[in-house]
């Protein structure tokens, strides 16, 4: 643990957005590491085993599925894409709207990266019980709620304004 967060203002609370960041850092940059053969970033894992749970999705289904801002999206879709993980159709209902579907190299791939990120996961477990890990993701969902709902709150005052 970083020197500076153990020697601050004693009478400061501690922060969970800083271990929460801290965290974040550190598993990306395993999961970089674990990823890197198959030319799979940490920013890109996450649409892919999206789009091999729920295919065909569309885009934007897929931002709000997890989340995310439709530009990182985009960005993101193009980077496998352009590795041949993943393939753009157009939506026979609606053309304007691709739908993604994985290919065979994305297919063949998912297992390697479901492997890789389940030793990232393993790793972040060591010396939590299942009944303690069950609870740090509850307590995570309530703080990741809070703070959507109170997106939702300001953007429906922004729209009434």
């Amino acid at each position: 643990m970083s020197e500076h967060w153990r020697q601050g203002d004693k009478g400061a609370a501690e922060s969970h957005g800083q271990y929460i960041s801290a965290i974040y850092r550190h598993m990306q940059i395993m999961i970089s590491a674990e990823l890197s053969p198959y030319r799979i970033g940490s920013g890109q894992y996450i649409f892919l085993m999206a789009i091999a749970f729920q295919q065909p999705i569309t885009q934007k289904a897929l931002s709000q599925r997890l989340l995310i801002d439709k530009t990182t999206t985009a960005k993101a879709i193009a980077k496998l894409e352009a590795e041949g993980y993943v393939r753009r159709e157009p939506d026979p209902v609606d053309n304007r709207y691709h739908l993604l579907y994985l290919t065979d190299s994305g297919r063949e791939a998912v297992p390697q990266v479901q492997e890789a990120l389940a030793r990232v996961k393993n790793k972040t477990r060591k010396g939590i019980t299942d009944e303690q890990y069950d609870l740090l993701l509850s307590l995570l969902k309530i703080v990741l709620r809070n703070l959507t709902e109170q997106d939702e709150t300001q953007e429906e005052e922004i729209k009434n304004d």
